[in-house]
């Protein structure tokens, strides 16, 4: 019998590693010997989840649950009470963001005794020495400890926990900051202020956190995905740990002799707010070779008029230009994301929100653009929730949470955006064709609507049967328009 703690969780994919539960088996102090993980697929089938967890019999099982694999996770818990009856099994305890603002009577709670609200670091350690402690472990009905923030530089490093497989062959998530200076309404962010910075961000001590980066480097990690939510806002100290990863590039190219210039040794993907490129960022970004940089860009609307209702800075003709300049002077490959079903915002300013994005993104290189179209989600504890009776705003209770409808965009229109962003995902951002230069959203929009009518779905689609239909009557004078 293991009778130990089982961190695990049921990632998107399996090239994506939970730094989350790295973290936890690392702050556990002298219990950490006493940890293990368990990560699975949320594509596996349930027995390939179960059975491992069941053959390990831990005394405490946490389990990370983010709105992706809430349903996932139910899943799971509901099979493994098979087993373990009413009150029996580990003690189960559940964390990350999904958790946080779910009301008491949410059905997953059913199936667990205990959370942890906030950051993890601290408050799981001290449950699980509890339940390892002299008095023989926890009462399962004790309550919830309160929302907690830890200090950053007291948490021990999970990236040793990383295996050479995941730095190899998977993302490896870092995080440089937590926290966001803005209160945008859609998001759990706006409830998330407090801490040592005046604009709701901590930072990882700088070097320290460089050092571990180097030993990633090192270690042979592939591609770098920072967790922070706006890693500019701070652009000096954005631009330190640009310049270290610039002359990590530097150095392994030069090992690499004669084999300098390929594929890059590693990629950096950033996520980076889109009215904070000062001239001195702008010029450390365009050191970065082909291949080696990604950068996430979050422009959610153009709509200045939108961006007030939901609390969101918004300086529409400086964030255009800014992309621009990053094409113009970069080789990043640019992510930028859009939002459906606003409040106060209908299809033709979303279509013209869209056109104006894609006329700055100038798409010259192939797949060096990617245009993520969303709908809104009214996750729970986000402020959002408070606005939906004055902007008609109605939304699925079950994970995502998307909104159905709003007074300006009704269900059948958001649909049609929701049919849109597959095939457009489908056929532009994979590089399947071409689409031109702005205005496109019209023209796609039809090209969307025909090719449900064509395939009566939008996933499933054989490469082969899409590109014919792309390449038929009308589809390419489309194409050439």
């Amino acid at each position: 019998m293991f009778d130990g703690i089982l961190l695990s969780t049921i990632n998107a994919k399996w090239i994506h590693p939970s730094l989350a539960l790295r973290l936890l088996k690392a702050n556990l102090g002298s219990l950490e010997e006493r940890c293990q993980i368990m990560e699975f697929a949320l594509r596996q089938p349930l027995r390939e989840k179960t059975e491992p967890i069941l053959a390990a019999r831990p005394r405490v099982l946490g389990l990370s649950v983010s709105i992706w694999n809430h349903a996932a996770t139910l899943e799971l818990l509901k099979e493994l009470r098979k087993t373990w009856g009413e009150g029996g099994g580990p003690l189960v305890v559940l964390g990350g963001p999904e958790v946080w603002h779910l009301p008491e009577s949410a059905e997953i709670f059913r199936y667990a005794d205990r959370r942890v609200l906030g950051e993890g670091e601290e408050a799981f350690r001290e449950l699980c020495e509890t339940a390892f402690g002299e008095n023989g472990g926890v009462d399962r009905q004790t309550a919830n400890p309160e929302f907690r923030r830890v200090d950053l530089s007291a948490v021990k490093s999970g990236y040793g926990l990383y295996a050479d497989e995941d730095l190899c062959k998977k993302l490896t998530y870092v995080e440089a900051s937590r926290g966001c200076p803005y209160s945008c309404a859609f998001c759990l962010s706006a409830r998330d202020k407090g801490g040592a910075s005046p604009l709701g961000v901590r930072e990882f001590p700088l070097e320290p956190f460089l050092r571990e980066m180097g030993e990633l480097v090192r270690r042979g990690a592939r591609t770098f995905k920072f967790l922070d939510r706006s890693f500019n806002i701070d652009a000096a100290r954005a631009k330190r740990v640009m310049e270290f990863f610039l002359g990590q590039l530097a150095r392994l190219e030069e090992a690499r002799g004669q084999d300098a210039g390929r594929d890059p040794p590693f990629t950096a993907h950033f996520e980076m707010v889109p009215f904070r490129f000062p001239p001195e960022l702008m010029e450390t970004l365009a050191r970065f070779p082909p291949g080696s940089l990604r950068l996430e860009v979050g422009i959610q609307t153009l709509n200045p008029e939108v961006s007030a209702i939901v609390g969101r800075p918004s300086d529409p003709s400086r964030e255009l230009e800014n992309l621009r300049a990053i094409r113009r002077t970069t080789n990043a490959i640019v992510h930028a994301d859009l939002i459906a079903g606003l409040p106060g915002e209908d299809m033709a300013s979303f279509g013209r929100g869209f056109d104006a994005l894609w006329e700055a993104l100038s798409p010259s290189v192939p797949r060096a653009v990617e245009v993520q179209l969303g709908i809104l989600k009214a996750l729970p504890g986000a402020p959002i929730a408070r606005l939906p009776a004055a902007f008609g705003m109605a939304h699925n209770p079950a994970p995502p949470y998307e909104v159905t409808e709003t007074a300006a965009i009704p269900a059948r229109d958001l649909d049609r955006v929701k049919n849109f962003a597959r095939f457009w995902e489908l056929i532009v951002n994979r590089g399947l064709a071409d689409v031109g230069p702005s205005p496109v959203f019209d023209r796609f929009m039809a090209l969307s609507d025909s090719l449900l009518a064509r395939f009566g779905r939008n996933w499933g689609i054989p490469k082969d049967d899409l590109r014919e239909a792309l390449e038929g009557r009308g589809a390419g004078l489309w194409l050439m328009a």
